[in-house]
């Protein structure tokens, strides 16, 4: 047995914790700010809710998810992004039953088999934003708006 993270992940010691914790509450602060309201979806999917959200024939699909069979013979998919997850939860759950306009983020880990190198990492972590239900361009300018203000938190300033 190898006593090393596998290839393309890394360990989050204590000193580097304390660090993501600040940026997930950062994150999570400026999206109720927002008046956003976080979603947890399954960190494995059923592999076709990717191929149809994603697209067959893009590389996400074709080359870089993990996916594996269970007992079960079910093609499951560990989650390479959070938008399809976000959409599978909000048709299953009927959220548009309660109002068309759902405005929903999540925080997680995301798994893409990609060739390891500087900052891009196998498993990576995802900060995610989901305004479903809205076709005005206000709600794009609304991201945008959020954006920047979780990015004001740690000081960038000229964006």
């Amino acid at each position: 047995m190898e006593a090393a993270a596998p290839r393309g992940t890394q360990d989050i010691l204590p000193e580097s914790a304390e660090w993501w914790q600040q940026v997930e509450t950062a994150a999570r602060e400026v999206a109720r700010r927002f008046n956003f309201k976080e979603i947890r979806t399954p960190i494995f999917e059923h592999t076709e809710i990717f191929a149809r959200g994603v697209g067959e024939t893009t590389d996400i699909v074709e080359k870089e998810m993990y996916t594996f069979m269970d007992k079960g013979g079910r093609s499951l998919t560990l989650r390479p992004e959070g938008t399809a997850g976000v959409v599978r939860a909000y048709i299953e759950h009927k959220l548009y039953g309660a109002s068309p306009l759902q405005k929903l983020y999540y925080i997680g880990p995301a798994f893409r088999y990609e060739r390891p190198q500087a900052g891009r990492y196998r498993q990576h972590h995802q900060f995610g934003l989901e305004l479903i239900g809205s076709v005005d361009p206000a709600a794009d300018v609304e991201i945008i708006g959020l954006t920047i203000a979780f990015y004001r938190q740690f000081g960038l300033k000229d964006l």
